[in-house]
């Protein structure tokens, strides 16, 4: 503004009632972008996408087995060049849609190391395992747990929004950011959009930065849905003010003296009406009437023969002797992680908790019934009882 002349963003600016500077265009939710979303807005954003993320954060807890920390949001405005200046290394992006409620799509960017570190904790590893590239196995393990978490963020969102919230499956894809144009993965991705940044800790594994992009479309429409249903829930919940309470009657006046000296007439006493609830209404002169008697005596009944019960067992027992039942014989158990199964192939030994020549099991509808040793019978396996168990 030295020569005199005001620039259009100090025009807008005045409009809304403050004057940019350089402080506020570098450090607020504008960052790379036109300043399209107000501080409201932006602090709109930042508390849905907290509320969110907590969410999230619990359910990938359940998936690691470790504690999981996403720190408080920052949002900002920016663009795809100066997004990827940021990232010159490869990054794993998970794009999910939403498919009911809200309209538009969302983008995940995590680092390749972080996903690496995810995925060998969901196989049960400890984490270390994370030399080698990003395999087909680390981009499947990825999409679910980015599936799990924004399902528990869209039910999370869905109760801000007052409406249901349902998310497509992500797919993810190992990307070389300053090597593609944003649009290829989302048609948002080509101009200015919502860059939200969290801090996410994975216990002592991972202390790095996963950040969330939206279309500024979206976002506008989120808040909107946010601030309306904050405005209702706000109406809704202001108490009426109570009626005045009706002025009691004002007390009868005395009746004037009868001639010749004789006192008035008593008035009859006014009963409170709480002592009278559960009381039954009674006629005059107010008396409770006495209780008739009643004659109480117990019940008799017929005794059982020595037969009775026998008889109706048998009868019983008749009815259901032509059920079929499945009679399962276990050799063994075993329990193996999801990274053992995959490993699977032919001629793998898979060693079982029974010793050789211990009694296998016999289960009836998986109830455990008894024991046995394991015959051949021409061609075919069978099995011979040795214990029945008791319980």
């Amino acid at each position: 503004m030295g020569d005199g002349v005001l620039s259009q963003d100090e025009i807008n600016a005045l409009l809304s009632g403050g004057i940019p500077d350089a402080a506020s265009a570098d450090d607020g939710g504008s960052a790379g972008g036109g300043g399209e979303l107000s501080s409201q807005e932006i602090d709109t954003i930042g508390e849905v996408a907290n509320i969110s993320m907590g969410s999230a954060a619990t359910t990938l807890f359940s998936l690691v087995n470790k504690k999981v920390e996403i720190s408080t949001p920052v949002v900002s405005e920016t663009n795809w060049d100066e997004l990827a200046s940021n990232y010159a290394d490869n990054c794993v992006v998970v794009r999910i849609g939403y498919t009911k409620g809200i309209d538009g799509s969302n983008v995940l960017v995590l680092k390749e190391d972080d996903v690496k570190v995810i995925t060998d904790l969901m196989m049960g590893g400890d984490g270390t395992n994370i030399d080698g590239e990003i395999s087909d196995l680390h981009l499947s393990a990825i999409s679910e747990a980015m599936n799990q978490m924004m399902g528990a963020s869209a039910t999370s969102l869905s109760s801000m929004l007052n409406k249901m919230v349902d998310i497509s499956p992500p797919t993810a894809t190992l990307t070389d950011m300053s090597a593609i144009n944003g649009g290829e993965i989302d048609e948002f991705l080509s101009g200015n959009f919502v860059r939200i940044a969290f801090k996410m800790e994975i216990g002592d594994l991972v202390d790095s930065e996963m950040m969330q992009l939206y279309p500024i479309s979206l976002a506008k429409e989120m808040c909107a849905a946010v601030l309306n249903n904050m405005e209702n829930d706000s109406q809704s919940t202001v108490e009426e003010e109570p009626a005045p309470a009706a002025a009691p009657p004002p007390p009868a006046a005395a009746p004037p003296p009868a001639p010749g000296g004789a006192p008035p007439p008593q008035a009859m006493p006014q009963m409170d009406p709480n002592m009278m609830a559960g009381q039954p209404m009674m006629a005059p002169p107010y008396m409770y009437a006495p209780q008739p008697q009643v004659n109480v005596q117990p019940a008799q009944f017929a005794p059982f023969g020595p037969g009775f019960a026998a008889q109706f067992a048998q009868e019983n027992i008749d009815l259901i002797l032509d059920v079929p039942l499945e009679v399962t014989v276990e050799l063994g158990r075993t329990n193996k992680t999801i990274q053992d199964i995959l490993d699977f192939a032919p001629g793998t030994i898979i060693e079982l908790n029974k010793i050789a020549g211990e009694p296998i099991d016999v289960l009836v509808n998986g109830k455990y019934v008894a024991k046995g040793e394991v015959v051949v019978i021409e061609e075919s396996f069978g099995v011979r009882i040795t214990e029945i168990i008791k319980e």
